[in-house]
C-alpha cells in the first residue's frame, strides 16, 4: 500500500478535502496523527517509516512565526514523547 491508497481509504481523516490526490505527506501525517486511531498511525508508520513520520511531525508541530500549530496540544505532547523514544533525533548506535 502506498500513501495515496492509505488516505483514499480513510476519507474520515480528511473529510473537508475534495481531492485527496493533491495532499502532500505532511498533510496526511497531520490528519492521521490528529484524527486517526492507533491502527491508522501504525499503518502510516509502516508506509513512510518512523523516521520520516517523526521528521515531518517535528517540522510541523512547532509554532509558526504567527503562533499557529495545526496539531492538537494533546497530540503534540503524546507524539513528541513517542518519537523521542522510538525515533530519537540522534539514533546512531553507540557501544561502550
Amino acid at each position: 500500500m502506498n500513501l495515496r491508497d492509505f488516505i483514499k481509504q480513510r476519507k474520515y481523516l480528511i473529510w473537508w478535502v475534495k481531492d485527496c490526490d493533491r495532499l502532500g505527506a505532511a498533510s496526511i501525517v497531520e490528519a492521521t496523527l490528529n484524527y486517526g486511531d492507533w491502527d491508522d498511525v501504525q499503518l502510516l508508520i509502516k508506509i513512510l517509516g518512523i523516521k520520516k513520520v517523526a521528521k515531518i511531525f517535528r517540522a510541523k508541530s512547532q509554532l509558526s512565526p504567527m503562533g499557529r500549530c495545526n496539531y492538537y496540544p494533546e497530540v503534540t505532547n503524546f507524539f513528541t514523547l513517542y518519537f523521542n523514544k522510538y525515533a530519537p533525533r540522534n539514533s546512531f548506535a553507540r557501544t561502550n
